[in-house]
């Protein structure tokens, strides 16, 4: 009975968060989750279906993790076949890239169509040339490659299954790699495929399709099949949301059996919120984040982690009373994690005093008493000496028309402050 792993997404090189620490995390997933998932149960190959790489560009450090971890593969006899993603895809108009590079040094077989005037077409694997779109297996397994195709990829389907059904007579299993999302994995995702799209690869033959490029596992009719990312590239890709992994896979008379394996090296993401009360003063809503942070902590659930803490709600303040900056840095430290993220996604509470229509319109200082009191009872530091400070404003705005001297305003408006109710944080 075949075994394979099924992997995609992988992203050796990932830069985002500038933490060389984070950039490694990918390299030890990779490493980790090849280990246990194919060295391990001793597969007969490996499927990487897209974006081993983040960048077309590759660093040294970057392309030797990658050769790190394929030649462990290699030493054991497990080949590795693999397709071009979005993001490691060779440039338009040249004739290679770091897949190819590994392809020619034999850490990998890259699969894929060749370019012939006639349209691309299908060629058996060579290993003279270290070329070809697809490969005969002695475990009864036919892999068969593709590139990254974007919009182009609905046309590319049909023109793939067309060639897959004219290929002689082979092994029983049809696997195939495509780089492609499938509709209505993730929200806010446009040029994802419809199902339709992939079927005529089923009606060619393709027993199971091998997926990259969603971040998150899912699977179709026990025949699509997406693993997700083997790290998550961002704190919003935590397991609870969106679950990633690799497939260990085997093939039998039962059919296909893929089992979900996500028990390998990750960094851990924690995401927390706190809902801010508009009666809430900027010392109380900092005092809550700096509890809820280290009651985390106190449960180990932060250290080294990537955290990220959301405040969200309504505000009785104006948002520059809090220093989100200072907070995000004393937050990180009582944390202990890697990475520390702060969302500040609050909103200013609005008062507004409706004039009904049926009624005489207000005079203009009743309009002006109006507006004054409303933002005044929009900031909870002034909330309790809203009636005093709208006669105060009232009388400034007088006292200013008639071009008292500054040095009289000011004395103003320090014996109005000095004078407001005891609860007032002013």
């Amino acid at each position: 009975m075949p075994r394979f792993l099924h992997l995609a997404d992988v992203h050796l090189g990932f830069t985002k968060y500038d933490s060389p620490e984070r950039t490694k995390d990918f390299f030890y997933a990779l490493q980790d989750a090849i280990y246990h998932y194919a060295l391990v149960p001793q597969v007969d190959f490996v499927l990487i279906a897209g974006d081993l790489f983040e960048q077309r560009q590759v660093l040294p450090a970057t392309l030797n993790q990658a050769q790190i971890c394929l030649s462990q593969l290699r030493e054991a006899g497990i080949p590795v076949f693999a397709i071009e993603g979005n993001h490691d895809y060779r440039p338009y108009g040249t004739q290679t890239s770091w897949l190819r590079y590994l392809s020619d040094w034999g850490v990998l077989k890259l699969l894929e169509p060749s370019d012939r005037p006639t349209g691309e077409i299908l060629e058996p694997w060579s290993e003279e040339t270290q070329r070809g779109g697809y490969i005969d297996l002695p475990c009864g397994v036919r892999v068969v490659g593709s590139r990254w195709y974007g919009a182009s990829a609905p046309q590319a389907i049909h023109r793939l299954a067309e060639q897959v059904e004219q290929l002689p007579a082979g092994p029983k299993w049809t696997v195939m790699m495509f780089h492609h999302g499938l509709e209505g994995q993730i929200a806010r995702y446009s040029g994802a495929l419809r199902y339709q799209d992939f079927l005529p690869l089923k009606q060619a033959g393709v027993d199971y399709l091998a997926l990259g490029h969603i971040h998150r596992e899912y699977s179709l009719e026990n025949w699509i099949f997406n693993p997700g990312s083997i790290e998550a590239n961002s704190i919003a890709e935590n397991q609870e949301q969106s679950p990633r992994g690799v497939y260990l896979v085997e093939l039998s008379a039962a059919g296909v059996t893929a089992e979900h394996k996500q028990d390998y090296q990750q960094r851990p993401i924690v995401r927390l919120s706190i809902k801010a009360d508009p009666a809430q003063t900027a010392d109380q809503l900092q005092e809550m984040a700096i509890a809820t942070i280290t009651k985390a902590a106190q449960d180990h659930k932060t250290q080294d982690s990537l955290t990220e803490l959301r405040l969200h709600g309504s505000i009785g303040f104006e948002r520059s009373e809090l220093d989100i900056r200072r907070l995000r840095s004393t937050l990180h430290d009582l944390s202990g994690a890697l990475i520390f993220l702060l969302k500040y996604d609050v909103t200013g509470r609005e008062f507004q005093s409706y004039i009904n229509e049926d009624d005489e319109l207000p005079s203009r200082l009743d309009i002006e008493r109006t507006v004054f009191a409303d933002f005044l009872s929009a900031n909870v530091n002034y909330r309790s000496a809203t009636e005093p400070l709208v006669k105060g404003l009232l009388d400034l705005k007088s006292r200013v028309l008639s071009q008292e001297p500054e040095s009289e305003l000011y004395s103003f408006i320090e014996t109005l402050l000095e004078g407001l109710p005891p609860e007032s944080p002013a």
